[in-house]
């Protein structure tokens, strides 16, 4: 026999593969190394996305998504219940919480005083919508949200909690919606992430912070070049991209280029896809020196950019000025930007603490709102504020006038969605008296998840990734539903 037909008939499968990625990876790389630096043209075509994606006309193409950290209390805020001033301190009857779990924090309490909103609610906008004296702003842009009053989850603490809303599920190590969105749809932007995230901060001293982590914009098993990065506020918006001192420009390229070509030895030697995400994050990292300042600088913003968000957007950290990245982001083609604000554990001191909490970010949601109106981003920019679950009815703890708590609920919740596909004065949904548990429309986690992909133009059920011998989606495994009534 041939030598050379004997080396082709002994190689095994894992070599034959190991070979083929060498010349995929060669050109990964040649392609990378000869890009230019400068920014794609707004409006350009989405590259690395999936092929078969999307599989129909999406009406959203990009997303922020307003995360507020510790559960916002429904029943103070976007869901009505007037009937609960004649119950304040009477106990919830065992007929509204049919023996539902509780958390440790209540569980052994001696009874379950009501503990009625002491705020007022008025009706708003064509919709008549009710909502709360404490989101005046909100109540102006009625007619552009769509409200559900009716989601509801599985987990009953904050780490699953927000872990599932963001991942479908209750552990770590799956991969987050931003990052399904950019493994899908590809990037617009060459020069920027596809996937942003940011921490903003709270004012008010007393608020109960829950802590979270990088694992809830991490990729999961999805390729690493998919997580969310951090921009951060202060002098360094994302970490390690700028240039040792005594290192110029053009000796930064070389060193690029030469940690490229050692990455490529290594991926020839291994044939670990990973390998070349690592070449591709350092050349994302190099063109995002010139991107990230320019991102970051807000000083060509008009006087109207701070009429409009307040002077707290001028404040690098706030949740106003994230809004307000949220939008030049939008702007230069990003994908998805999330946004957390922490705070809302209203455990203890609600009558003090959630009026801080709400004027963190009411305003600023409104003016985000009106900002992508005006440049022509909201039909295709796709809006999202809520938690993780709701809050009880009933006190945490001791209950008087001017001071009560509210622990988990998990059997509802209220959030609002705007723009990119929804249809604005739309309440879904419904609660009964106690805002304790749904009568109508109930909205699942994975309901509201497929509800997301379908505005993106993506049909859950087809959108998959092998991982662990499964075709691993977002929304899981279970029969689930878009909520087509909220949609345009």
């Amino acid at each position: 026999m041939d030598p050379s037909e004997e080396v082709v008939l002994l190689e095994t499968r894992r070599q034959f593969f190991a070979r083929g990625a060498r010349g995929l990876g060669a050109v990964a790389l040649a392609t990378l190394l000869t890009e230019d630096t400068q920014a794609t043209p707004q409006g350009a075509e989405a590259y690395r996305g999936l092929p078969a994606l999307p599989h129909f006309a999406p009406r959203a193409k990009r997303a922020i998504y307003l995360h507020m950290v510790g559960a916002p209390p429904q029943m103070d805020l976007l869901d009505y219940k007037p009937v609960m001033k004649d119950w304040y301190d009477k106990d919830l009857p065992d007929s509204i919480q049919q023996g539902q779990r509780l958390t440790t924090m209540t569980s052994g309490q001696a009874r379950f005083p009501i503990a009625p909103s002491v705020w007022e609610f008025r009706q708003h906008g064509d919709s008549g919508a009710w909502i709360s004296e404490l989101l005046p702003y909100t109540a102006k842009m009625v007619d552009d949200i769509a409200i559900i009053r009716s989601m509801h989850t599985e987990a009953i603490n904050h780490e699953p909690a927000i872990t599932f809303m963001q991942t479908g599920r209750m552990i770590a190590g799956y991969p987050c919606i931003g990052s399904w969105l950019a493994y899908g749809l590809g990037s617009i932007n060459r020069d920027l992430p596809t996937f942003v995230v940011m921490n903003a901060k709270h004012t008010h001293p007393k608020a109960n912070v829950q802590a979270i982590s990088a694992r809830l914009w991490s990729a999961g098993f999805l390729p690493g070049e998919h997580a969310g990065v951090a921009l951060r506020a202060g002098a360094d918006p994302v970490l390690y991209i700028k240039n040792p001192r005594g290192v110029p420009k053009k000796m930064r390229r070389r060193m690029l280029d030469a940690v490229g070509q050692l990455n490529q030895l290594q991926h020839e030697k291994i044939g670990d896809p990973e390998t070349l995400v690592r070449i591709e994050q350092y050349e994302m990292a190099f063109r995002m020196q010139t991107s990230v300042p320019e991102l970051t600088d807000v000083s060509n913003e008009p006087k109207g950019t701070y009429k409009l968000y307040g002077e707290d957007a001028r404040e690098a950290g706030t949740f106003a000025h994230s809004c307000l990245m949220a939008r030049r982001l939008m702007e230069r083609g990003v994908r998805f930007v999330q946004i957390y604000h922490r705070g809302w554990d209203v455990h203890s001191l609600v009558p003090e603490v959630l009026p801080s909490q709400c004027k963190d970010v009411d305003r600023a949601c409104w003016a985000l709102i009106q900002d992508l109106k005006e440049r022509g981003l909201f039909e295709d920019t796709l809006v999202i504020w809520g938690g993780e679950f709701g809050r009880t009815i009933y006190s945490q703890g001791k209950l008087t006038p001017t001071d009560f708590g509210r622990d988990h609920h998990p059997r509802c919740f209220s959030l609002w969605m705007a723009g990119g596909g929804i249809q604005g004065g739309v309440v879904h949904g419904e609660t009964d008296d106690f805002s304790y548990n749904i009568v109508r429309d109930p909205v699942r986690i994975s309901d509201f998840q497929a509800t997301l992909l379908h505005l993106f133009g993506i049909d859950h059920e087809r959108f998959t990734h092998k991982f662990q011998g499964l075709d691993a989606k977002l929304t899981g495994v279970e029969k689930v539903q878009v909520v087509k009534p909220i949609l345009v």
